[in-house]
């Protein structure tokens, strides 16, 4: 379904691991929120292994037992933790030299994004990194028109029908709530990330490597 729904999968994916690897500190954490199943987090176990740990957030109970099961091995040795947690509550006790938030900050309420923020820069090694990846507003109503009309011709392309897609954006209205690339960028910096530089961008969708 991300595949179908999300464009430049894989490229995405891939980008967000190549990105993140400079700043991959040898027996640091790797911090993975909103994990999902752990597609994410599993490229990093299994390129550095035992040579960092592993912390994987997730509110959903369906994808907490999905990626405790896809892990097993690694959280019967230690390296690999995948814990229940929402952000709106507070942050945990961690300190990450990557943290992976990919398509996760949009889905917060705007109030405790920069808050959020704030709590991952803190979380975070000095020279460490946040990968960040949001759906995004354009610039301008018109602009914004432009990339979403091309977003659902995109879904049209892989097979989704318009009634699905109506479907899909109505339940989606009020929970996922996106903000322009420009307001992303402003909060990482208001966080105390002074270097936030966008590595991907297809219409409506952002990356950003943000270092502290």
């Amino acid at each position: 379904m991300l595949e179908r729904s999300i464009p430049q999968y894989d490229l995405m994916r891939e980008s967000c691991f190549s990105v993140a690897e400079p700043f991959i500190k040898q027996h640091g954490t790797i911090l993975d929120i909103g994990c999902s199943r752990g597609e994410a987090l599993s490229r990093f176990v299994h390129r550095y292994g035992a040579h960092n740990r592993y912390l994987g957030l997730e509110i959903s109970k369906p994808m907490l037992e999905l990626a405790r099961a896809r892990f097993d091995n690694f959280i019967k040795l230690g390296l690999v933790e995948i814990r229940e947690h929402d952000l709106r509550t507070g942050y945990p006790a961690v300190l990450a030299c990557v943290t992976n938030c990919v398509l996760t900050l949009q889905f917060t309420p705007i109030e405790y994004r920069q808050r959020i923020l704030s709590d991952i820069y803190e979380a975070t090694m000095p020279g460490g990194a946040l990968v960040l990846v949001e759906k995004v507003l354009g610039d301008t109503a018109r602009l914004d028109k432009v990339f979403v009309d091309l977003y659902y011709r995109m879904k049209e392309s892989n097979g989704y029908s318009q009634d699905e897609i109506e479907r899909k954006r109505l339940s989606l209205e009020g929970v996922l709530v996106p903000v322009t690339a420009r307001f992303n960028e402003d909060l990482l910096r208001s966080a105390g990330f002074r270097q936030v530089d966008c590595f991907w961008r297809w219409m409506n969708f952002c990356g950003w490597v943000a270092v502290k």
